[in-house]
């Protein structure tokens, strides 16, 4: 089955901003480093505020001076193998705050320009831990830590990292995402997605726009925990962010987790097309197949002569002409049958022929017709959701909403989920 990339590559992560690289700039004015002769210059600001970008000046001994100045001096040559090799030596000198804190900006440079990622969050855990990091650049530094920990599977520590991103603001909506993060990576799908519903109402009732990531991660979430929810999880989805790829996988989506026979799947790609969603080889095949199987030749025709002038059937295309000449054939003398076999519709004792020409007629596009024979069909002891389901469809084409309306909110049972899409679909068309 394909499914559209956007569910696909959903992981419930959520992306988080990392900290950039450091620059040298910032342990010293115009790139300079402290001085292994004498104790670094204290940063010339007003009493209460914070150094600005580039100005920072690390408070460190002299001995810290001494045994960091090497690493420093690799560092800025760029010779990260030398750089590494001092850091080992002199990162046990570092007592004071600001001396572990340029410890772990140091491990983080070397870290980013060799690509070693074990490193890098070393050096993360370090700039937190130290005391020493800025105010400002915290969150950063929690969000790297949060998604580095969830990653690894440390959930508790994930754990530790979102309640510290939690405190330093308590009305982000965030908050309930990197909650969400860390429940999807300890496997509690319920959880998870609990939490982003939760955002989308902070952020509702706050009047700013839901991120239509939160929406696809509650789908793709409860799709791979095959839940019974997760056609309604993209129906929200839909009614947020339309699209015809959307209504595609949606609708993909319901009949897989329906494990749909023929009749079901006519009824899905029915709406497929109605839709414009139709994009991929496959729903043209299984289209056309469940309307063979109720023989629709129309259908049958009109969805392969489709097909084939799109360019969308390749593999099958040999089939497709296969099917093509054999519903040819039959077009001309089905649709001359139709009118007179109405009259058996009606005399009838079952609700079986009634029900074929009504999908026979529905395929020709002849949609008044066939709602009074899915009508009759009903009368006659039919699956009332089934033909609720094709009444509403009929009407819904036919230009009768009022009535289809009334007659996809009849279906109840395995079909109701795919009657609620119909509904949407025709919201859209206002």
């Amino acid at each position: 089955m394909t499914i559209h990339k956007a569910l696909l590559v959903a992981t419930a992560v959520v992306a988080l901003t990392v900290p950039a690289a450091p620059a040298l700039a910032q342990y010293g004015p115009s790139g300079s480093t402290p001085s292994a002769q004498t104790p670094p210059p204290q940063p010339q600001q007003p009493s209460g505020t914070a150094p600005a970008p580039g100005q920072r000046q690390p408070n460190l001994s002299r001995a810290e001076a001494t045994a960091l100045q090497p690493v420093l001096d690799a560092v800025r040559a760029a010779n990260w193998p030398a750089a590494t090799t001092a850091l080992t030596t002199g990162a046990p000198a570092a007592r004071g705050n600001d001396a572990k804190y340029l410890v772990g900006r140091l491990r983080y440079e070397i870290a980013t320009h060799t690509n070693d990622a074990a490193m890098r969050s070393q050096a993360v855990d370090e700039m937190i831990a130290s005391g020493g990091a800025q105010p400002n650049e915290m969150p950063a530094l929690l969000e790297e830590q949060l998604r580095t920990a969830t990653a690894a599977g440390d959930t508790a520590k994930a754990a530790r990292a979102s309640a510290a991103l939690d405190a330093l603001n308590p009305n982000d909506p965030g908050r309930f995402t990197r909650q969400a993060v860390a429940r999807a990576a300890a496997n509690d799908v319920p959880g998870a997605i609990a939490l982003y519903q939760q955002a989308i109402r902070t952020q509702t009732t706050a009047g700013q726009p839901v991120p239509q990531e939160w929406r696809q991660q509650i789908a793709a979430l409860a799709y791979r925990a095959r839940q019974p929810q997760t056609v309604g999880y993209m129906r929200e989805w839909l009614v947020a962010s339309p699209s015809p790829s959307l209504w595609h996988d949606t609708i993909v989506i319901y009949l897989e987790l329906a494990n749909a026979d023929p009749s079901l799947k006519l009824d899905g790609y029915r709406l497929m097309r109605a839709a414009g969603a139709m994009n991929a080889e496959r729903d043209f095949v299984e289209h056309s197949e469940a309307a063979n199987s109720v023989r629709a030749y129309g259908e049958v025709k009109a969805v392969l002569d489709e097909g084939m002038r799109r360019n969308l059937i390749t593999t099958n295309a040999g089939f497709a002409r296969e099917r093509l000449a054999e519903v040819n054939g039959r077009v001309a003398a089905d649709q001359a049958s139709l009118n007179g076999e109405r009259a058996a519709a009606n005399a009838s004792r079952d609700a079986m022929l009634p029900t074929r020409l009504a999908d026979a007629y529905y395929g020709y596009g002849q949609y008044a017709p066939a709602a009074e024979l899915y009508r009759l069909a009903m009368t006659k002891g039919g699956d009332a959701n089934t033909l609720n389901m094709r009444l509403g469809a009929a009407l819904a084409q036919s230009g009768d909403r009022a009535g289809a309306e009334t007659a996809f909110r009849a279906v109840t049972g395995p079909r109701a989920e795919l009657a609620q899409l119909w509904l949407l679909w025709l919201s859209s068309r206002r």
